[in-house]
């Protein structure tokens, strides 16, 4: 039985100007995607090396789109040897999500050499998504605080005057949780509530100072647009 060492160049199905049109063309169409990223971002959650990935995941994607071509066996190969790679970085918003896979579609489109369709969806999402965040579309103006406030773990008496606080000091509030902390001796209430007009949160943090027997009292603004 003879056997055959001879080397295949499977790189036929493609052309060199191909790969390099691909990759340039998911390199470019990235960068626009990780600039309006970056323009359009507005939490405190923004990270560089995710802006980067993000670069790098189109023209990674393009690269394994003009490997696989139309090839079922090298689709099956990939998916196994890509199935052993895990992430263990949670994603912070699920607007970040949608980058992903934006830069995904981004990439296949290059690799199986769809140009005219990378470009147009390219410019078509990225207009959209910074025509929301101009427009500030589906926002809501109603800015909320979390309020925690630890007070000794003495039956319901500080929690009636917790009340009576919130009720002076917030248009509408709800208790979220209650927690027992070091060792049963605290009780720790969270809330969240919509502040009066013309009451500061370091004046809310006062008056619940006043009663808590001078433990921790804290008013998180903005909880809604911040990392929790």
């Amino acid at each position: 039985m003879n056997l055959d060492f001879n080397l295949t160049d499977l790189s036929g199905t493609f052309s060199v100007m191909d790969v390099v049109l691909s990759l340039l063309l998911a390199l470019a169409c990235s960068l626009v995607v990780a600039w309006v990223y970056r323009a359009t971002h507005q939490n405190v959650s923004y990270s560089q090396s995710y802006v980067q990935t993000l670069i790098i995941l189109g023209m990674l994607v393009a690269l394994i789109m003009l490997i696989v071509g139309s090839n079922i066996a090298r689709a099956f190969a990939l998916v196994g040897a890509l199935s052993v790679v895990r992430f263990r970085n949670a994603i912070k918003e699920t607007r970040d999500v949608g980058f992903i896979f934006l830069v995904m579609g981004i990439g296949m489109a290059c690799g199986t050499r769809f140009y005219t369709l990378a470009i147009i969806a390219t410019v078509f999402i990225c207009a959209v998504i910074y025509l929301m965040y101009r427009f500030d579309l589906f926002g809501l103006n109603v800015q909320r605080q979390v309020v925690k406030v630890q007070v000794p773990a003495d039956g319901d008496v500080y929690a009636d005057q917790l009340d009576d606080i919130l009720i002076a000091s917030t248009d509408e509030y709800e208790l979220i949780s209650t927690e027992s902390i070091r060792g049963g001796s605290l009780m720790e209430y969270s809330y969240t509530a919509k502040l009066k007009k013309g009451v500061e949160p370091s004046e809310l943090i006062n008056r619940l100072r006043a009663v808590n027997v001078g433990q921790k009292a804290t008013v998180l603004t903005g909880y809604d647009q911040t990392d929790m």
